[in-house]
């Protein structure tokens, strides 16, 4: 029998007992489960940055596999637990707005409110409903509950806005929506955006006002230290400098705009 894949997505860091506290509560009801660590260093309550390293991984992983993501600002209030079925995958999330863009590529195709408190802890703290709430859902479902038996059917989960890119005859303006862990800046420009406009050699790159140049393959198609613009493995118009942090040497980061200017 094929172990049951629970991966994690949190805000939690791992300084803390946080995380460590969540996979307790997963193994205690689901021994067998296989735990992956996508990332617990999700910004403090950045629920944005949660749906952007969610959309980029959930694809790569084993079908059948579990998302647990927890990055929750409204911890304690009324916002939903749901558990998402996507046909492939299941996602359980707080209703934040967390599933944006999963939604998009992977419209579900069943929306569950847990509503049933057997499928928690007996005691859900009011601050930590990751371990209490969202932890053994999670561990129920790896079990092979059915989805309805934990509550009832949504139509919907909550939508975040994401900043779009702006389209026009001669240029794409879009944003840094995303700093990796090299100080890569991450923008809103895709592959789709880009090809309606020109080619890699047929443009330049331009991040508030100052030229980067064409577009090429890799970081190291620069000299060291110097910019660039490439796409990346998401699939995102990225600006890097090979070798060091972009952010660290200029100072850019989120919201930074970035222009793409076909040439005449």
């Amino acid at each position: 029998m094929t172990r049951p894949v629970i991966a994690f997505i949190t805000d939690f860091g791992t300084r803390d007992h946080y995380a460590g506290s969540m996979k307790g509560v997963v193994l205690s009801i689901c021994p067998e489960a296989a735990i992956v660590d996508i990332t617990h260093d999700i910004p403090p309550h950045d629920v944005l940055a949660g749906a952007l390293e969610l959309v980029a991984v959930y694809k790569y992983f084993p079908k059948g596999t579990i998302f647990l993501v927890v990055i929750d600002p409204g911890v304690g209030s009324n916002r939903r637990a749901l558990v998402v079925d996507t046909g492939k995958f299941r996602f359980v999330v707080p209703d934040n707005g967390l599933m944006t863009l999963v939604c998009r590529e992977s419209p579900p195709t069943k929306i569950i409110e847990v509503i049933d408190q057997r499928y928690t802890l007996s005691t859900v703290s009011k601050t930590f409903e990751g371990r209490d709430r969202f932890a053994p859902i999670a561990a129920w479902v790896a079990q092979g509950i059915q989805l309805q038996d934990l509550g009832k059917s949504v139509k919907d989960c909550k939508k975040i806005e994401i900043p779009e890119v702006t389209l026009l005859e001669k240029s794409i303006k879009g944003i840094v929506l995303r700093v990796d862990h090299f100080g890569n800046l991450v923008t809103n420009i895709n592959r789709s955006n880009f090809e309606k406009l020109a080619s890699d050699d047929s443009v330049q790159v331009m991040i508030e006002g100052k030229s980067i140049g064409p577009i090429v393959n890799t970081y190291s198609d620069v000299n060291q230290g110097q910019l660039c613009a490439l796409f990346g493995s998401t699939g995102h118009l990225e600006v890097a400098a090979n070798g060091v942090s972009v952010v660290e040497k200029f100072g850019w980061s989120f919201g930074t705009e970035v222009c793409v200017m076909k040439l005449l």
